[in-house]
C-alpha cells in the first residue's frame, strides 16, 4: 500500500494499523485512532484524517464527520495541559463560573484558547465544559481528563501555576498529571502504567453503595 505523505512517521502509521486490527470491524477503531493522531500532532490535522481514512478504507469525509462531532477532538493546537472547568448547573452554583472567570483573567485567555508560549513555562488550554460527571465533588475541573475535585478559584490558580512551572501535580484522587499528548496516547489504548495510582471512584461517589450494604438493600431481580 502506498501511504500518502503526511507529518505522521512510520511508527504512527504502524500504530494506527495496530489499533484498527484490534476490532472485528476495523472502522470501530476510529475513535482511538483519532486520539493517537492528537497524541502525535497535538490536534486533528488534515493529514491525520487522511491517514485514518487510508488505514480504514473509508472516505476522509466520513472520518471528518466523526472528528467534528465529538468535542474531545480539537482542530486548534492544544497546550501542554488542557484544563476543563465544569460550568454546568450544580458546579456553576457551587462556584464553577467563578473559577472559570478567575482562570480566564489569570491566564489572559478566553474559552478554548491557549496561553502564549513563554520561556520556561508550560502552556495551558482553558475550556468550559458542560459536565465533568462528578457532581458529588462540585465544583470540579479536569486536567487532561483527570479530576480536580472541590476546587476554589484560589486552588484552581495554584494548579495552573504549578503546571506552568513544570512542577509535579497530582489529581485530587491520586494520579500524577501527564501532558495532553501523553493523555491522548493513553486514550488511544497505549497504557502509561499509571492506572493504579488512584481510585476509580472517590468516597462521596460510594456513599449510596455503603448505605445499601449496611441496610442489606439489593437491586430487584429481573424476570426469569
Amino acid at each position: 500500500m502506498t501511504e500518502p505523505t503526511t507529518g505522521l512517521d512510520e511508527k504512527t502509521w504502524t500504530e494506527l494499523r495496530e489499533i484498527a486490527a484490534r476490532y472485528p470491524q476495523a472502522r470501530s477503531g476510529l475513535l482511538p485512532m483519532l486520539h493517537l493522531v492528537q497524541s502525535v500532532e497535538g490536534r486533528i490535522t488534515p493529514e491525520g484524517i487522511e491517514a485514518c481514512a487510508e488505514v480504514l478504507g473509508i472516505s476522509a469525509a466520513e472520518v471528518n464527520g466523526v472528528a467534528t462531532f465529538y468535542t474531545m477532538y480539537k482542530r486548534k493546537p492544544v497546550g501542554d495541559y488542557h484544563v476543563g472547568v465544569c460550568t454546568n448547573t450544580l458546579c456553576a452554583v457551587m462556584g464553577g463560573d467563578l473559577i472559570f472567570e478567575r482562570l480566564k483573567d489569570h491566564l489572559d485567555v478566553g474559552n478554548d484558547e491557549t496561553t502564549e508560549d513563554a520561556p520556561g513555562l508550560k502552556s495551558i488550554t482553558l475550556e468550559h465544559v458542560e459536565c465533568n460527571a462528578a457532581c458529588d465533588y462540585a465544583p470540579v475541573m479536569m486536567v487532561n481528563w483527570e479530576f480536580m475535585d472541590n476546587q476554589t478559584p484560589e486552588s484552581a490558580v495554584r494548579v495552573v501555576d504549578d503546571l506552568r512551572a513544570g512542577k509535579e501535580v497530582h489529581s485530587t484522587r491520586g494520579p500524577r498529571l501527564c501532558t495532553w499528548r501523553e493523555a491522548e496516547r493513553v486514550l488511544a489504548g497505549f497504557p502509561d502504567d499509571r492506572a493504579d495510582e488512584g481510585p476509580a471512584a472517590g468516597p462521596s461517589s460510594l456513599v449510596g453503595l455503603k448505605i445499601a450494604r449496611e441496610k442489606g438493600w439489593t437491586a430487584p431481580e429481573g424476570e426469569k
